[in-house]
């Protein structure tokens, strides 16, 4: 596929284009579903094979891609790439600064220590079957399933300015749900949660001691029904790492793609707040809260050598010490904000267009362990695992809720709580931000599933994350 990504390269080179790309990408995926201790889905799909090929003329971009790899359907694909840049120059009105890249020809292969592809079927169903089993035995749990998708993606990468990379990723999708029912009402866990995508092979489900964990999501389900909801209108809240992932994600990962600001995502998946004259000065949170991008760390999803359109992998700070300081970008929008392009431009599928995306969006750790942070707090909440989730298309005002919730007093745990929720505007969230754990709590959570685009797009990315301290936060609507 090296000599094809190199051909398709050429050709492009034939149509006077000031740059130009191609990416190839080869996508295996498995499914296993169990419901209620019996096998209800195996789905599996092998060499799911795409092209793309996105040219810059006249100052504008045209992209288009293909799924058949025939020499006709290729010479068609590069034809419409062209055309669409050529017929969309004559409606830009502020044509694409191109800036050039240092060329890099680098090769990263991921080696899982179980790679699930290879192993046999029985040694998997065994394994999630035997679990699945073991959620059926609590008579008021009277719904469960557990599932795992497997991921791998071959990925070629080639552009006129000589860059050449080539990589191969391993994800991992598990999920356990129990649902229990007293007859009044129904209280549900899951295990590991919502951010549940992780970096890996098989070896990944054994890590997340799930058999361990099925006895702890069935004990606390059953305790929840009959447990009482927070009552004050305001409270100080501890947001464990599997939920603070996505107020993360929502509140301040999507908020700062900058293509929002210019009007991109407008009429599918949203804007934004912020605005280009609040970069340097802007106080997004408090001081403790340095929130960056950082697409070579090799533990999340999102690691890259270079992005979907040539930038290297790089660590860029979005939020320093409070203040906003810069933006997840692109090579064409960086320049009209005065920034750096911060490798952000990520695709699905060869086939589809490049879109900034979140891909390792971090909270950096503070100090100190969660039980440090528990004993020093003397009446709050400790909530953790997103059940339901709200946010307006600024990113600015949100509702969420969580699985569960430990009442905090005089600096202990005191029982739990039913799915708490909180309300919230974004910068004075953040501003309320006064610990953030150390890095013994510290922790990559993912996803398989941030959508974007039009056509819709999912993706796969990682948040690092460490539980956080919020004071004075809206628990209860009437406030």
């Amino acid at each position: 596929m090296k000599k094809l990504v190199y051909d398709i390269l050429n050709k492009t080179k034939a149509h006077d284009v000031t740059f130009a790309d191609v990416r190839f990408t080869s996508t295996d995926n498995e499914m296993i579903f169990f419901e209620k201790g019996n096998l209800k889905h195996y789905g599996r799909s092998l060499d799911s094979e795409a092209v793309g090929i996105r040219v810059l003329i006249d100052g504008c971009w045209g992209f288009a891609g293909t799924d058949i790899l025939k020499t006709a359907e290729i010479d068609k694909t590069i034809k419409r790439a062209i055309y669409n840049a050529r017929n969309g120059a004559k409606f830009r009105t502020q044509k694409v600064a191109y800036i050039p890249n240092k060329a890099i020809q680098t090769s990263y292969m991921f080696q899982p220590k179980e790679d699930p592809f290879l192993m046999d079927g029985p040694t998997k169903l065994n394994f999630l079957q035997n679990i699945s089993q073991k959620m059926t035995t609590e008579k008021q749990i009277v719904y469960s399933y557990i599932y795992s998708s497997f991921y791998r993606q071959y990925k070629i990468y080639a552009n006129t300015e000589g860059t050449f990379v080539d990589t191969l990723v391993y994800d991992v999708l598990p999920s356990m749900y129990v649902l229990a029912n007293n007859g009044k009402e129904s209280m549900s866990r899951t295990f590991p949660g919502h951010m549940n995508g992780r970096r890996g092979g098989f070896e990944v489900l054994r890590g997340l001691e799930m058999e361990k964990n099925t006895q702890v999501i069935m004990e606390e389900a059953i305790q929840l029904l009959d447990a009482p909801r927070i009552e004050e209108e305001r409270a100080d809240i501890i947001i464990g790492g599997g939920h603070l992932a996505l107020q993360l994600h929502e509140s301040v990962g999507h908020a700062t793609e900058a293509d929002r600001i210019f009007g991109k995502e407008i009429s599918y998946a949203g804007k934004t707040f912020v605005k280009p004259q609040m970069l340097g000065n802007f106080k997004y949170g408090s001081p403790i809260v340095n929130i960056y991008s950082d697409g070579t760390d090799v533990r999340g999803m999102g690691y890259h050598p270079v992005d979907d359109e040539g930038t290297p992998g790089k660590k860029v700070d979005i939020i320093k010490n409070g203040i906003l300081v810069d933006q997840q970008t692109s090579r064409e929008i960086a320049p009209l904000l005065g920034l750096e392009p911060s490798s952000n431009m990520m695709a699905s599928f060869a086939d589809d267009i490049p879109l900034v995306r979140m891909t390792n969006f971090c909270l950096a750790p503070g100090k100190g362990s969660l039980a440090d942070l528990i004993a020093e707090t003397e009446n709050g909440y400790l909530i953790d695992n997103t059940k339901t989730w709200s946010i307006d298309d600024n990113r600015n005002n949100f509702q969420f809720s969580t699985e569960i919730g430990w009442k905090i007093r005089n600096g202990e745990i005191k029982g739990i709580v039913k799915e708490p929720t909180y309300f919230g505007i974004t910068p004075e969230f953040w501003n309320s931000c006064d610990r953030i754990c150390g890095k013994e709590e510290w922790e990559m959570q993912g996803t398989f599933h941030c959508g974007k685009g039009e056509p819709g797009q999912t993706m796969h990315l990682s948040h690092g994350v460490a539980p956080a301290r919020f004071r004075n936060i809206v628990v209860n609507v009437k406030a």
